[in-house]
């Protein structure tokens, strides 16, 4: 696409860009540079493409879609975007291509389902979320440092955290997280996966932090599992937040009695009778297909 040096929208506020091959790495940049007032944008780059790095620097920009798929080669994106209140960024590209991602302050509400290398770059950018979503595959160990260099990030202003555990070791990043968001009132745990079809992964290796997260201790108020197979691997991690979150109301587990061949009645038994830090928590049982979790 090439766009006129002297070519100007100033009044357009939503743009979406799906599949587009650019005449060169700047051409994106410039289109965006004419709209000085845009606010929405989607960035889908699907299917066969190739394209250089790219940028996305629009100072207004108050919602963003960035999409990379698995067989689109780039040589990386930068986006800045400070006034940015909703990021949905999915990178699937697992080659090792360049990610800057400028700090959002204004940030609210975020959907990252990447590659782990990506999750590196985004992470630290994304602290100012209320409303989190987040999906990565993660390596089986010593990522920690990778990630958070040896230390963590603060989400003060997180409530709702949807963590999905359908990759390998995704759920290492449940302990981390619980940390790292000392006010976390909502956690939804969920699992997808293609055509109904769960695989045997090592999705819910489970790392139990060593000392209590603030959030249980003061905060988590409702704690949903779509997705539950009864695995040990599940049941430690449900226990685990039952027998800490002192301030929990609800617990709703939806759960599947096919895939795993568990018998409901062991799974409610497991949980029910397990010890629980808040003695009003309702602990809600589910029976429903697979299919029906999304």
């Amino acid at each position: 696409m090439d766009v006129p040096s002297t070519a100007c929208l100033p009044s357009l506020k939503t743009l979406g860009l799906h599949s587009l091959m650019f005449e060169d790495d700047e051409s994106l940049q410039g289109l965006l540079d004419i709209c000085p007032v845009l606010e929405d944008l989607s960035v889908q780059l699907r299917g066969k493409c190739s394209m250089g790095e790219i940028s996305v620097i629009v100072p207004t920009l108050q919602r963003l879609s960035h999409s990379v798929s698995w067989c689109c080669y780039i040589d990386g994106y930068v986006i800045d975007t400070p006034s940015l209140k909703y990021f949905k960024l999915e990178d699937w590209y697992n080659s090792t291509h360049g990610v800057q991602i400028k700090d959002m302050p204004e940030l609210r509400e975020a959907y990252v389902d990447v590659v782990f290398f990506v999750l590196k770059s985004v992470i630290g950018s994304i602290t100012s979320v209320k409303h989190l979503t987040i999906c990565s595959e993660i390596p089986e160990r010593g990522w920690e440092d990778e990630v958070y260099g040896g230390g963590g990030f603060i989400f003060n202003q997180l409530e709702h955290l949807k963590l999905c555990v359908c990759k390998d070791h995704s759920s290492d990043l449940l302990g981390q997280l619980l940390k790292d968001s000392p006010n976390l009132r909502v956690l939804d745990v969920f699992h997808t996966g293609i055509h109904g079809f769960v695989e045997d992964t090592d999705m819910v290796c489970w790392k139990q932090p060593s000392q209590v997260p603030q959030c249980l201790l003061s905060s988590l108020q409702i704690f949903n599992w779509s997705g539950y197979f009864g695995r040990p691997e599940e049941r430690d991690i449900a226990v685990y937040i039952l027998k800490n979150a002192c301030f929990l109301k609800k617990v709703t587990i939806f759960a599947d009695i096919v895939q795993y061949s568990v018998p409901h009645l062991k799974m409610i038994k497991e949980l029910a009778f397990s010890s629980r830090a808040s003695t009003t928590c309702e602990l809600v049982f589910v029976e429903c297909p697979y299919e029906m979790f999304h």
